[in-house]
């Protein structure tokens, strides 16, 4: 009998606490999510501005003379927390080019970028590796920036060379439209990515830029570069302030 008296009681309890947690929930400001998901990709920026430091600043890194001959940079981190690869965020990363119709202005703000199957996931087999790939063609640059493009099928994709002296196998006027880059356990070297899949990441830019924004609209100054990606656009523009590939002098 006591318990059967309680019952009503509780079900009040139960219900309270359940209107409670409702008007919580609607009195979370929205700008609360908004600004959480701004400092996620803050957070991707940034680990991308210390993988490609790592790489460039190498003498078993990337050569200069390549990155000097680049329309673009890619760079996907690896994404850890504790010492573990993030699920589902591996891949995810950025795109700076060189702004200017012909690609031979200062470093642009970042494009966020994800690509999705290939070799990315098996070739870290669960290790903490980054990917920098060099764009070296406007061709290239504008097939990546404009939507999903699968490496060696819509743009031609090599292992890159490393060292800071190291020539590219491709012709005089870069055949070959992206060399790839990968750092893992402090190792650097050329790696194929053929067969992935890369574009922006259109979420991310909206997460990033507060409103909807396509890489075009990026790389043509419709937008700043957030605080985040100073110290990146600050090493680019240190290390190749100026576009010497063919005919860009």
């Amino acid at each position: 009998m006591h318990r059967r008296k309680n019952r009503p009681h509780l079900v009040t309890l139960i219900w309270i606490a359940g209107l409670a947690f409702a008007v919580l929930c609607l009195l979370t400001p929205v700008s609360t999510f908004a600004d959480d998901k701004a400092q996620k990709e803050d957070q991707r920026v940034t680990e991308s501005g210390q993988a490609l430091d790592a790489l460039v600043n190498s003498e078993s890194g990337i050569p200069t003379d390549l990155l000097n001959k680049s329309e673009c940079v890619i760079i996907l981190p690896s994404v850890k927390k504790g010492g573990f690869i993030i699920a589902g965020q591996y891949g995810k990363g950025l795109m700076t080019c060189r702004t200017g119709k012909n690609f031979t202005g200062p470093w642009s703000a970042p494009i966020m970028m994800q690509s999705s199957g290939g070799s990315i996931g098996f070739q870290a087999g669960g290790e903490a590796v980054d990917y920098v790939i060099l764009v070296l063609n406007d061709k290239g640059a504008r097939t990546v920036m404009n939507g999903k493009a699968k490496l060696g099928a819509d743009a031609s994709i090599a292992a890159g060379p490393v060292g800071r002296t190291a020539e590219a196998s491709t012709s005089g006027n870069m055949s070959t439209e992206m060399l790839s880059y990968s750092r893992a356990n402090g190792i650097f070297g050329g790696v194929s990515l053929s067969g992935t899949s890369l574009g922006p990441d259109d979420g991310a830019n909206e997460n990033l830029y507060g409103k909807k924004v396509t890489g075009e609209q990026i790389w043509a100054g419709q937008v700043k570069a957030p605080p985040a990606a100073k110290d990146l656009l600050a090493l680019l523009e240190s290390k190749s302030p100026k576009n010497i590939s063919s005919g860009k002098q």
